[in-house]
Formats: structure tokens, sequence, C-alpha cells
């Protein structure tokens, strides 16, 4: 069986690519569990010369995995030539980390006591189609570092760069069965990573409901997960902030990658005494973001990834949506939607679920409280922004926000070096930065009488 990947910009198929059978998935986590064995015994530095390796390759191969994209998935270029770099970046940090797994020494009567970060075995990681190069970095890089073997299924829409990546991971060195790319259906390869007593831990990165229904799966195994899901983030702008740097920068919170971003700041809360000249500031901000061909330099947002995709937002908006303006897209072939801006009611559907495409809603606050309300009601807590020149109030407001990842003056969500991952139902546990390693090892505790 075989899948027609589609150009999102054109409509046209780019190349078909075989699905994965439950079979052949059996077969390559049988393989990952035997590389497995020799893998977590391969001394530290080399372990990590090879991730090195497969960094300087990937970053060789930077302008070829970024044509990928914007072919496969619509991204724009500069995007696409950021998230090949992130790859490279990821995997240049995690090939640190082999020499680093430190234990401890814990005092103890009668003897000496160490504890190790023993790696898990096989893992599964299961990739989105919004950012399919990064994401896969941010889980086979910590999990290959720490000892584990990985088994990786691209989203069945955008599995290009993941087969690329999967090649040059061989072409590094990395030995036969330790990293492998599984083109194929959620519900066969993905669901089988859930179910396989081979594999110990499963990262998830996608929509909420799809996450619960895998860890309900892996508590059948007591079997470890990952999960980064959906959100509904707010940007929070106070009377007091730079409201000229708030409205110009806001659309770019939300409409990059065409706002099919978890971390999108698809919640504007405005303070209402700065509320009018907030929207005077946005509307050309948003009429100014230039949508476009993916290839081009100058395009800052690019298309929906599908027809369905298409389908879906376009239903958040109908005629006599509340709609305060929009911008401009292309017509013809592509799966276009202009940014939309909306003033709906602060109970209504679209202030309330995530809609993934180029579509934000403002809505206004009283004071500080008020925005802190607005801000939690929301089953999502995943990531946000509060803008204010008051260091007490950004400290406070930061605090009191259910997220996991905030930002003071900017919409800076994800650095590879810091911990990334929501809270309540925007995931559980933590990628990237340093934390990530604890996600992919267990602790043993060992004690030798004296």
């Amino acid at each position: 069986m075989t899948f027609d990947v589609i150009n999102p910009a054109t409509e046209k198929v780019v190349r078909s690519v075989p699905h994965t059978s439950l079979e052949e998935t059996d077969a390559a986590i049988v393989r990952a569990q035997k590389a497995f064995e020799s893998w977590r015994n391969v001394a530290p530095g080399d372990r990590g010369r090879l991730l090195r390796r497969f960094a300087d390759l990937v970053d060789a191969h930077n302008e070829e995995l970024a044509q990928l994209e914007v072919e496969n998935s619509g991204h724009t270029i500069g995007n696409a030539r950021w998230e090949a770099g992130n790859v490279r970046d990821v995997l240049q940090y995690y090939s640190a980390a082999p020499e680093r797994l430190f234990g401890k020494q814990i005092p103890v009567p009668g003897g000496l006591n160490v504890t190790f970060h023993e790696p898990l075995g096989v893992v599964g990681v299961i990739v989105p189609w919004n950012f399919p190069m990064p994401i896969a970095g941010w889980g086979f890089a910590p999990a290959l570092a720490a000892g584990n073997t990985v088994v990786l299924k691209p989203a069945e829409v955008t599995p290009l760069t993941a087969i690329r990546l999967g090649e040059l991971a061989l072409e590094a060195g990395l030995p036969e069965g330790v990293f492998q790319v599984l083109p194929g259906k959620g519900s066969v390869v993905g669901n089988r990573f859930v179910t396989h007593p081979l594999v110990r831990k499963v990262v998830f990165t996608g929509s909420t409901e799809v996450g619960k229904q895998i860890m309900a799966g892996c508590a059948d195994q007591v079997k470890r997960v990952t999960l980064e899901l959906g959100g509904k983030s707010a940007n929070v702008i106070f009377a007091d902030s730079d409201l000229e740097k708030a409205a110009a920068t806001a659309p770019y919170g939300v409409f990059d990658n065409a706002g099919q971003d978890c971390c999108a700041r698809s919640r504007i809360l405005v303070q209402a005494s700065v509320y009018d000249r907030f929207m005077e500031l946005l509307e050309p901000a948003v009429k100014g973001v230039k949508v476009g061909e993916p290839g081009d330099e100058a395009t800052e947002m690019g298309p929906l990834i599908t027809a369905a995709h298409l389908g879906k937002v376009a239903s958040y908006v109908p005629d006599d949506a509340h709609v305060a303006f929009r911008g401009t897209s292309p017509d013809g072939p592509g799966f276009w939607f202009p940014p939309t801006v909306l003033t709906p009611p602060a109970d209504h559907v679209t202030v309330t679920e995530e809609i993934f495409g180029p579509v934000v809603v403002v809505l206004p606050f009283s004071d500080e409280a008020d925005a802190i309300r607005i801000a939690n009601d929301s089953e999502y807590g995943l990531s946000g922004s509060i803008w204010t020149q008051d260091v007490g109030r950004a400290i406070r407001v930061s605090r009191a926000i259910e997220a996991g990842n905030l930002s003071v003056n900017s919409h800076s969500s994800v650095r590879y070096w810091t911990p990334f991952g929501g809270v309540k139902q925007s995931g559980l546990g933590r990628e990237l930065g340093p934390d990530a390693l604890d996600s992919f090892t267990e602790v043993k505790n060992v004690f030798i009488a004296t």
C-alpha cells in the first residue's frame, strides 16, 4: 500500500510513499531491540561522536531538507531552513549527554550507595505534520543519546524529511536498527508502538484526543509516555506595554506556520483602556503579513496542510462570524486561508477550541486579576506571552498563568537548551533542555555493603 504525498501549495503529487505494514512494524521493533543490546554498551564518547557526525550531515544537507519540507509541508523556506538547523542543534546539544549522564553517591550507613541512569530500551516516537523535522529531533536525539534505540513514525501526510533523516543517520554511522523511520498509518504503526511489549516508551505530539487514547493504551503495560498536545495560548497585553511592538509582533505569534502550531497565541487579551488603540495598530500588521508561495524568500505564511484541514479551519469562520479584519491569501490551487482576526463573545467556540489555523480572537480585560482569570479559563496550558514594562507584574502574572512555557515581551516558546511542555490537557512530561534525558532513562539504585 502507498500514500500520495501532496504539495499543499500546488495540490500536486510530490511522490508516493510505501506504508509500513503491521508485520513490517513488528520486524522493525525486533531489530531495534536487538540493536539496543549493543547500542547501550557503546562507549559514551563514541556514541557522542556518532551523534555529532549525524548533526554535521544534517547541517551539510540543510538546504536539501528545507526544500523538501517546503514541497511536502508548505512551510516557508525561511522556516524550513530554521527547522533543519534545529535538528542539527538538538543533535549537537544531546551529543554531549552520553558522557554526562551522572548518577549520585548518596551517604548511607554500612556501605556505598550509588545511582545510575539506565536506558529504557526501544522508544517509539510519533511525529505530527505541523513541524515534521524539529519535533522528530526532539524525540530521537535525547533518546539515542541516553542509549535507547528509536522507531519513528512520521505523520502520514508529511513523511519525506523523516525518511531522509533516517538515511542520513545510517550515513553518519549509526548501526542498523538503532534509528528506523516507519512511514504509515497511525492506526497501524503508531498503535503498534503502544501495544508492542518491546517498546518501552512512546513519545507523542499531536491532538489531545489522540494523546488520551495513547496514554490509556500505554497504561495497560505501565509503559512510559511523553505527550505534547493541544494549546489555546494567551497573549496578554497590559496598558503599560510597548503597544506598537506588541501589535506589530502579535500576528507572528499566531500566524507563523499558518497558525498550525500548538504554541500559537490564538487568544489576544488586551487591557480595556488600550483596546481600541491596539486594534488600530493590529489591523495594518495583520494585513501586512505576506501570504504566498512558500519557496519565495519574502513569504511569511504559507498554506494549510490539506484540503480537509482547510475545511475544518474555515468552519470556524462562517459568513456571519465576528470578523474584525482579515489579511489576504492567494487564489487558485493550494489550501490557502487568510490571516483572520475575530472579536467574538467570551464564551464563543472560537475562544475555547483549538482552531489550528490562522485565526485569532481578541478579548478585552479590566485588570491583572481579570487577565489571569481569562488566560486560565481553558483546558489547555502550553504556552503564552505577557506584554508589560512592569517587572513585578511580569513575575506575578507569569507565576499565576497555568502554562508550561511563557515569554515576557516576546513570543518565544522553544529553545533547545530549555525545557518545553504543557500543563493540564496540553501534555505530560518535558522535552528539550537537560530535563528531557530524565524521561529516557530509569534511575537504578545500588547499595554495596562495606
